[in-house]
Formats: structure tokens, C-alpha cells, sequence
């Protein structure tokens, strides 16, 4: 059934007190996510939060919070029928908060880079420099600092510039790559008493984000699957909801294929975020399902599309949320057959372990 529960909270709330709409505004972006977008169930908690904990100031209420939201630019009235709407800025904001979050704490220089180890030319310079050598790029020489080196070596009054005083810039050739991030949307995602698919939709808007600012020539593409499978828009992530569905792996990595096969890049990989194991295939029209045990039907197709990636160069990165021994042996069995790289990722840690794996763009298996 659809809807929130409050449970007893174990802990304190003082360091919740908000004095300001930048601390309210931090706690109502956690609950429109987990809500997905649902404007009044999220105002609703955010009351009901303040009721019992009093998170708002005698000067600042959530009433003044909707107001600013509105000023600000967050929200919007319809004025056919006074429903309250999420605005482009709102999921702007959703994607960069998501990225400060997960993968501002990580070294700053390393994010998201995935250079290779050769040398080359590139539109991308990084601004260190080193002395000139024969056969260097004349157009990346750097004025500033091999004048400054005539000046040191000759001197003002007589000034000159020969070979030895010149610096050019440094470059790497940077790969280009196409992923497909894919997100297991069937509704064990959200069973057992753990929400999953908060933390996967925060890692989506996060990696969009930084390719999106970072590596513009990169391409992403999300995509869902629960029965079947169908891509989302960037700007749909903080939308997903969980749905009573079957997890049909076969059908998410079917269409991760076919849009990485329109994609002109070389490198290709599909991060595939899951808490469970294949329980569901089509066969013609008709749906397949086994929710009991790994069945052999389904888990063969599944083994062959990773080996059908491997054919096509695409590397699959799979990130189990999950921990049973019977699903370890199959993610590990699928990982072989693919030469991917597989993880059983801790939901507190999920962000930095895509990050880490997007940027190093290597085999890495823990």
C-alpha cells in the first residue's frame, strides 16, 4: 500500500533545528526524493516532522518555507486548478545536491576521470607544464612560462628566447565514453524493510550530473526494468517509483545492448544497480516467471546476453544489493562470463563504488 509510515525514532533531533529555507530546503529535497516528487505527501511529513520534533523557528515556519519555494523558483502553481508543480530548477537542483552528497567527499582532482595511460593530443589540457621538446604541439606552448624562464636564464635588459627556455602544456588523450546506467525497479526494492531505490535514483542524478559537467563528450542513458524495460529521461530520476513488478534482467540488459549499439564510442559499459535475482522473461507474448530459487530457463538467457556484451566490447558493472550466497554465485558466474566487474555494494557506500569504477574504467572485482 502506497503511503508513509512514522515509526519511533532512536536518536535526537536538535541538530535538525532549522534556522533558514538552506537547512529546511536540505531535509525537504530527502523526502520529495524518497516520495518521488510527490509535492503534498512531501509537505505533509515535513509538517508532521516539525509537529513532533519542532525542526522550524517561531521565525521561520514551513509556511515561509512553501512561500520561498515559490520565490525561488522551485515550485509552481497551476492556475487552472491550484495543483502544486515541480519545476526544471527543482530537478537541476535534485541532480547537483546529489552529486555534492555522494561523491563531494571524494578527492577533488579524481572525480570521474578516466584518462588513459598514453599520451596524445587532446581539446583537453591540464595546465601543468614541462620543458619543449622537439616534435611537441608549437600551438600548446605556454607564453607565460617560458617567457618568465628568458627572463631568469638571459635577463631583462638584453631580453631573448631560444629552444631551452620554452614550456608547453601537458595532455592526455582522454577516452570517450557511452554508458547505460540501469535500475532495477521490481518491488523487492523496496521489501524488507529497506529502501533501495532512494539510494539508486540519488547515484543516477549523481553520475548524470558529473558527466553531464565533467565529460561532456560522454553520453549516459538511464533505463528501468521490472517486467520489461524502457528508458527514462535525466530529468524523470527523482520520479522513478517502485512498481509490482517481476525483475526481468534479460529485458534491461536487452535494450542497455541496443542503445550502446547506436552509441559511435568505442568504450561502452552498462552499470546495472540490483537487489535480487532474475525471476522473469518474455517468451513471445507471454511472461515467464519463477519468483522461487534461480531458475536454469532464466539465468541460461541471462548468461548468454553476458557474453553476447563481451562480444560487443560491453562491459557490465553490477552493483548486488544483496548479500545471499546463491545470488553471490550467480553475479560472480555472470561477472566471469562477461569479464565485468561485480560489487555487493553497501547502500551507504553505493555512490563512491560507481564513481570509483566509472573513473578508473578498469577490471576491478572485490
Amino acid at each position: 500500500m502506497d503511503g508513509v509510515i512514522f515509526e519511533k525514532f532512536i536518536g535526537s533531533f536538535r541538530n535538525l533545528k532549522t534556522k533558514s529555507f538552506d537547512d529546511l530546503f536540505k531535509i525537504y529535497q530527502q523526502i520529495l526524493l524518497i516520495t518521488s516528487g510527490d509535492f503534498n505527501k512531501t509537505i505533509s511529513v515535513l509538517t508532521e516532522l516539525d509537529r513532533k520534533y519542532n525542526i522550524t523557528t517561531p521565525e521561520y515556519g514551513i509556511g515561509n518555507f512553501i512561500d520561498d519555494l515559490k520565490k525561488k523558483g522551485f515550485i509552481k502553481e497551476n492556475k487552472s486548478d491550484g495543483e502544486i508543480q515541480i519545476t526544471k530548477k527543482s530537478e537541476i537542483e535534485f541532480r547537483r545536491s546529489a552529486l555534492d552528497e555522494i561523491f563531494g567527499k571524494l578527492k577533488k582532482g579524481n572525480i570521474g576521470n578516466h584518462s588513459t595511460n598514453f599520451s596524445g593530443p587532446s581539446v583537453d589540457l591540464d595546465y601543468s607544464t614541462k620543458p619543449y621538446e622537439y616534435g611537441d604541439n608549437i600551438e600548446k606552448i605556454a607564453f607565460n612560462e617560458s617567457i618568465k624562464n628568458a627572463q631568469i636564464n638571459h635577463g631583462i635588459e638584453n631580453f631573448t628566447m631560444n629552444e631551452n627556455d620554452l614550456e608547453t602544456f601537458e595532455s592526455d588523450f582522454k577516452t570517450q565514453t557511452s554508458t547505460v546506467l540501469l535500475i532495477d525497479i521490481s518491488h523487492s526494492m523496496i521489501l524488507y524493510g529497506e529502501d533501495r531505490i532512494t539510494p539508486a535514483k540519488k547515484v543516477a542524478m549523481a553520475l548524470s550530473e558529473l558527466i553531464m559537467k565533467k565529460y561532456k563528450k560522454d553520453t549516459i542513458d538511464v533505463a528501468v526494468f521490472g517486467n520489461d524495460a524502457w528508458k527514462v529521461k535525466i530529468k524523470d530520476i527523482p520520479y522513478l517509483k517502485v512498481g509490482p513488478y517481476h525483475t526481468n534482467t534479460i529485458a534491461g540488459l536487452e535494450l542497455a545492448i541496443d542503445i550502446l549499439r547506436r552509441r559511435k564510442n568505442n568504450n561502452k559499459q552498462i552499470f546495472m544497480i540490483t537487489d535480487g535475482k532474475p525471476t522473469c522473461m518474455k517468451v513471445g507474448i507471454n511472461y515467464y516467471k519463477n519468483a522461487f530459487g534461480l531458475d536454469p530457463k532464466i539465468l541460461n538467457k541471462t548468461y548468454n546476453l553476458a557474453s553476447v556484451c563481451k562480444k560487443n566490447n560491453i562491459r557490465v558493472n553490477t552493483f548486488m544489493i544483496a548479500s545471499d550466497p546463491y545470488l553471490m554465485e550467480f553475479v560472480e558466474k555472470f561477472t566471469e562470463i562477461n569479464d565485468g566487474s561485480a560489487y555487493f555494494a553497501d547502500l551507504n557506500d553505493l555512490g563512491s563504488m560507481v564513481l570509483k569504477d566509472y573513473s578508473k574504467n578498469k577490471i576491478k572485482k572485490y
